[in-house]
């Protein structure tokens, strides 16, 4: 018997969180799935699994195997990617997790735009605002907003991103006295509760110190999109992406403020788990991105 069936069939289990689940899962008998699981804990010498006629748990070197057992199967998996890669066999599922901010917005569509050329490819994607574990969630590759702090993953920088503070000409009219970003203390604000920063706003001081501004205003969201029409309606300033303000800034809808006071350096980023073997339907996937953003990336009209 191949041993790579047999692990399949433990990972298959375990991930399934049950022999009978797992059977319906993968098509096979509860019987042969027992059968194989038996066979590996014979040939390594260990009990892998806690069985009960109710549930089962993983031993101790049941969570050691696995954990190593998963890598070494992705890295398989991975490299007969790299091989099919050659002819453009490119098929599968390629799990994506990105800030609603991404999906909901007009770069949005770089995705749509894969998805159309790729049809034997499968984009299952988790629109999440918070940054997910890629390794312990089981996903490919991730989207992210951000000044990247040192991790263990894989980066590439898909495009350049900036923040401005907003507001529209007729809010402008009814606080004319906004001269330095200090004098947002003093006047309703709207809160993107996506930015890690919340009410503190971050500015460049002095000396490139940073300045931290406490703001205050009539509405807190977790949504750009609601920040935007908020501001457009004259209900208070707010900091938003580039990338969902830039139809109105262009528009005269709203205004920017304190353009040369906000820090930059912030990308959007497309990361992956460091593998020596990476997907090519990842690699695809993350190529196309990058590409579309050289052709896009100023958010010019499609």
């Amino acid at each position: 018997m191949d041993t790579l069936t047999r692990i399949r069939a433990f990972i298959d289990v375990v991930e399934a969180e049950g022999f009978s689940a797992a059977a319906r899962r993968n098509g096979r008998s509860k019987a042969l799935l027992s059968k194989y699981v038996r066979e590996l804990e014979d040939d390594l010498g260990a009990l892998l699994l806690n069985r009960t006629t109710r549930q089962f748990s993983l031993t101790e070197a049941g969570h050691t195997y696995y954990r190593s057992a998963s890598d070494i199967l992705k890295e398989i998996d991975n490299l007969a990617d790299l091989v099919r890669e050659t002819s453009r066999d490119l098929k599968g599922t390629v799990r994506v997790s990105a800030p609603r901010t991404f999906t909901d917005a007009d770069i949005g569509q770089s995705m749509i735009d894969f998805a159309m050329e790729n049809p034997e490819i499968k984009l299952e994607i988790t629109s999440d605002d918070r940054f997910v574990d890629l390794v312990e969630e089981g996903f490919d590759v991730a989207i992210r907003i951000t000044r990247l702090a040192d991790s263990g993953l894989i980066a590439r920088k898909l495009a350049p991103f900036k923040a401005y503070v907003c507001a529209s000409p007729d809010f402008l009219q009814r606080y004319p006295g906004l001269k330095e970003p200090a004098d947002l203390v003093d006047v309703p604000c709207i809160m993107d509760t996506n930015a890690r920063s919340l009410n503190n706003w971050h500015f460049r001081g002095k000396d490139d110190a940073t300045e931290t501004v406490t703001v205050k205003g009539p509405i807190e969201v977790n949504s750009p999109t609601a920040s935007m029409k908020a501001v457009r309606a004259g209900l208070g300033v707010s900091m938003l992406p580039d990338f969902v303000v830039w139809p109105l800034l262009k528009s005269g809808e709203i205004v920017t403020l304190f353009e040369d006071r906000v820090p930059d350096g912030a990308a959007i980023y497309a990361v992956y788990p460091h593998r020596r073997y990476l997907p090519a339907k990842v690699r695809a996937f993350v190529d196309y991105l990058a590409v579309w953003f050289k052709q896009y990336g100023g958010y010019c009209d499609r």
